[in-house]
Formats: C-alpha cells, structure tokens, sequence
C-alpha cells in the first residue's frame, strides 16, 4: 500500500511507524496510508523554515510574486491531476473540485500583487523636515492548520499570502485527504520556491499541539469546527501567537413571501447538497416566513430532489458524492434520527442511500427535513451533510432573530424582490458574510472571510486584506535629518506639529 509522507525542506519523507488508512470515500475501502508525524516532525520542519526564513525575507517581494505566477500557471496546467487527488479521497465530484481549485487560484493570483500590496505608507512633512512611513514587515515562521472538506483551496487561503509576505510556512493538512495538498506543495516548488519556505506535515492532534507550543512559531491560521478553532485559539494565544481560528456555521437562508421560488429552489439544491453539505457556507436551514410560500417551497424540493444524482467522483453527471469517513455518516444518520424523535417530519430521508456499485461508500442522500424548531439538537448542530432543515415563521423580525440568536454567525442569505427588506437584512443581521439573494455568499480574493460570534476567534478574517495584515507586523518610522546649521535646543513637551 502505498504510504503518503511529509514534505520538508524540498524533500519527500515516508516514516511508516505510525500510519493511518487513507479511504476512498465512494468505495468505502482504504486505498492508501499516511505518515502521521508528531512534535519530533514538527521540529524538523520548524527548523528547515526557521532556516530559510532569513534569506527569505530579503527576498525582492518582486520576486516572491513571479515565483506565485508560475504557481498559478501549474495549477491550471495540472488541474485535472489535483482534481483527480481530490476527487479519490474526499469524494467530490469532479466539477465540484474544479470549482474549489479555481478558488484557490484566485488567491494566489491576489497574492501575486504582493509588491503593491507591501509597499506600506509614506507620509512627508509630517513635521519641519520630518518624514513618517510604515513598512510591513514578515513575522517569521507561521503555521496552518486545515481541513478535509477543502484540502486544496483552503490552504491556497493561507500560504501563498503568508509567503509573499516574506515568512516561510509550516503547514498541517487534514490526514483524512492529503495526497492532493501534498501534489500542490511540490509544485510550488517547482515553480522555483526555495527549500524550507513551505513544509507540510501530516498528523493528527499530537502534530498540532507541537504546532501550537512550538517556540518558533509566530502565528497560527485554523479552519475547523467550532470547539477545535476555541481550543487552537486559547493554546496559541496562550504561548504568545498571533492566531486566527475560523470554527462552525449554521447557515440560514430567509424565504419571503415574494421570493422568485424557480430560483430559490435551484439554489438551495446547490448550496444545501454540494458537496454533500460538507462546506462551513452549506445553506442547512431554509426559515419561510409564511406557511404559504413555505409549502410551495417543500413542494418544490421534494420534486426537484428526486432528480438528483449520487455517486462517484469520476463522473461528471453526479450532483454530489459520499461523505468523508463512516463514522462521519454515521453522525449525520444519528442528526436525522434525532429530528424525527423530537417531532419533525423526514420528508425525503437519504439515509440509506447506496448507489449502484458504490454500496459500501459512505454516502447519504439527499434530506429534507419540515417541522424543525430551534430547541432541536439537529438544529443547534452543524450537521456538515446533506441536510435541509426548514422552520416556518411568520415575519420577517422573528426570521431574522432566529439568525441572530444563534451561537454561529458564518453565513447566511435572504430571497426577497424588496430591496427595503434586503437592506434592512444586510443592515441588522449579525452573521459575517451575508447574501441577497445569493446562497453562497463566499468573499472573492480581494475581499476577506470570515464570521462572527463562535464562527471565528480572532480579530481578523481570512485571505485577501486582512490576510496581509494576519502575516505581517507593522513598522512606522519618523526621520529627520538636523541642520547644520539651525540647531534647537531641549524640549520636554510632547513634540507636536
């Protein structure tokens, strides 16, 4: 079986003491193993990026942007390869994989403005003869934790910009589906990134911990569940890191009376079933405001979902595949059996759905759910499957309080013809990234992600402007140079203009 290693200092390392399987998700059996490192891999990998950081950093940020064009170029040229990768050990459907590799690119092609994005501020005159710039300079070397559900387009979050921004990085994918974060990392390389910049170490909980204690590591970037993102939170900060940690969603959708249902109804198939609802921006809850348009709505779906398609990556006509892991379907089964116990209707139940030849993957169906109320534990869950969940209000005002008393606040959107009601959505809800009528509000490259409330710990959001501020330290500097021949004497007020 082949064993899927470490990437540190250029080099490929295969350690089998201690491995794990590696499953095809659609097939149910394990295809591959992967080296699980611990704080002695880390260490390694630290060290070969605590090596590099120094010449690293002196690197023209010019230069640092030419070698992320030719990344840019590799990906597109090997995108069939890295969907394959991805398609093999996560599950998703090829067309679904192309779509989250071109959101990686996005951002390494934002990454590529890095000189303009580094050149600071510059201001003259700020007093007789006195001048005042910042710079911003790289923190060192940084570290990313990152999950199954995007293992290539969540790492493009993270360090493409922390590496034009002059730091070297120490990434920690998920062991479930490494093979297609690993083929990304060497093609960095082969677009010239120097040995030690970028490492990656597979592993699972005793590698983050080494990660998060690690004296050498300045900042630490976390995508994940909720309870995992509070725990790297309070550990990094703890040993004086910098640390942004993006937790769970449970992502509401408004449906008002006057909604364009044609488009409602082709929306939340896409953003509730996708990838068999394992996205932090999946739509799990639809809340009809009114019972009318809310049965016209169930209606739909119900018609709708009976022509979607399950299966295996491979095949592009396939909406969506299987979940990551049996014990993951088994706790999204479990979240349906608990609604149905607590008193809501399984409209179309996905349970146990088996596609033809793929009877053993760990697939669920697509699920639709009536009757849902907020004391529900399949409600307050993140049920990371192909879940929908509907509850019925009756205004717009408890609609939306329902949002806003929700521990999460990642995503979450509004189907509405009344630009007054959308305005005044955008203007009160209290969620991170919000949608009129689109499903899927997920910032482009040159914006920023993330959520509020326990979606995110930290002050800052993920990639795009905020992403340059994550991964540098700011310098201001005031300079003057005396006159030789006008001299002042002592002050001992505050200098001012």
């Amino acid at each position: 079986m082949q064993t899927i290693g470490h990437f540190i200092n250029g080099e490929m390392q295969v350690d089998t003491s201690r491995t794990q399987p590696v499953y095809n998700p659609a097939t149910g059996e394990a295809s591959k193993q992967v080296s699980l490192g611990g704080a002695r891999t880390i260490d390694e990998a630290v060290a070969a990026a605590k090596a590099a950081f120094p010449e690293w950093r002196k690197t023209p940020p010019q230069r640092r942007a030419r070698i992320m064009f030719k990344f840019k170029q590799l990906l597109e040229e090997n995108a069939d390869e890295i969907c394959r990768l991805i398609g093999e050990e996560h599950g998703k459907i090829s067309h679904d994989a192309a779509g989250e590799l071109q959101r990686g690119i996005e951002n390494v092609e934002y990454a590529c403005g890095a000189p303009e994005l580094l050149k600071g501020e510059h201001s003259r005159d700020v007093g007789r003869d006195i001048d005042s710039w910042s710079e911003f300079h790289p923190l060192g070397v940084v570290a990313g934790i990152t999950p199954f559900n995007f293992p290539v387009m969540v790492p493009l979050w993270m360090f493409p910009m922390a590496i034009v921004c002059g730091n070297t990085f120490v990434l920690k994918p998920s062991e479930r589906d490494p093979s297609s974060t690993l083929f990304i990392a060497k093609l960095l390389k082969e677009a010239g990134l120097p040995d030690g910049v970028l490492n990656v170490v597979n592993g699972g909980k005793e590698a983050v911990d080494a990660i998060l204690e690690h004296k050498d590591v300045q900042a630490v970037s976390f995508v994940g569940s909720t309870p995992i993102a509070e725990y790297i939170y309070s550990a990094a900060t703890a040993n004086g890191k910098r640390c942004q940690a993006l937790g769970g969603a449970k992502n509401h959708a408004i449906v008002m009376p006057d909604a364009d249902l044609d488009n409602v109804v082709n929306s939340l198939l896409g953003a509730a079933f996708g990838s068999s609802g394992e996205r932090c921006m999946a739509l799990s809850v639809a809340v009809a405001v009114g019972d009318e348009i809310a049965d016209r709505m169930i209606a739909a779906l119900q018609e709708a979902m009976a022509g979607l398609r399950l299966g295996n990556h491979a095949d592009k006509t396939n909406d969506f595949g299987p979940l990551i892991t049996a014990e993951h379907k088994a706790k999204v089964v479990g979240h349906i059996q608990s609604a149905a116990r607590q008193g809501a209707k399984i409209l179309v139940d996905g349970s146990d759905a088996a596609p033809a030849g793929y009877e053993n993957g760990f697939f669920v169906g697509a699920t639709l759910i009536d009757g849902v109320t907020r004391d529900m534990d399949s409600y307050q869950a993140e049920i990371f499957g192909p879940v929908l969940q509907v509850i019925r209000v009756q205004t717009m005002e408890e609609a939306m309080q329902l949002i806003n008393d929700h521990e999460y606040g990642n995503g979450t959107c509004i189907y509405t013809r009344d630009g007054e009601a959308a305005r005044y959505f955008t203007d009160n809800i209290q969620v991170g990234m919000v949608g009129v009528n689109i499903p899927l509000p997920v910032p482009v490259a040159y914006q920023s992600f993330g959520g509020w409330k326990r979606s995110l710990f930290g002050d800052l959001f993920m990639y795009g402007p905020d992403g340059v501020r994550f991964f540098t330290r700011r310098k201001t500097i005031t300079q003057r140079w005396p006159s030789a021949t006008l001299r002042e004497g002592s002050q001992f007020s505050m200098p001012t203009l």
